[in-house]
């Protein structure tokens, strides 16, 4: 990801398959700190999060199709199932540890790469 507050690199494990995407982060009792999970969607949408059997806080970081960060949820509470979404034109949500979005400045407008992006709409294209 990168921003006017820098960048920043994150490994990922990727949510592709409706088990995938069921299971998610759940009953993890860490999470290193530059690790994540990384959702992505056929199409654009308005995919809703919560934290069932979800035992650390999370950032959830929404992103649309250019790779655009539309809205970041902060430490969502491990257990509260409440629904986060973003509002539709949603492709892919990025979980990190809670509190790591504001320590490293990402914020909406940040933009993510990644090669699952579809490289002709992507603000930020994978390199070659």
């Amino acid at each position: 990801m990168k921003g006017p507050w820098g960048s920043a690199r994150f490994g990922v494990e990727l949510a592709l398959t409706p088990a995938q995407m069921s299971r998610g982060l759940m009953h993890r009792t860490s999470l290193p700190k530059t690790a994540g999970m990384l959702f992505f969607y056929d199409k654009p949408g308005s995919p809703a999060f919560w934290m069932k059997n979800t035992l650390i806080p999370l950032d959830m970081v929404f992103i649309t199709p250019q790779g655009v960060v539309r809205k970041i949820h902060h430490n969502a509470q491990p257990g509260d199932l409440t629904p986060v979404t973003a509002g539709p034109g949603i492709i892919a949500v990025l979980e990190i540890n809670g509190g790591l979005a504001r320590r490293y400045g990402i914020s909406e407008g940040s933009v993510l790469r990644h090669p699952r992006l579809d490289q002709a709409q992507a603000l930020w294209k994978c390199e070659s």
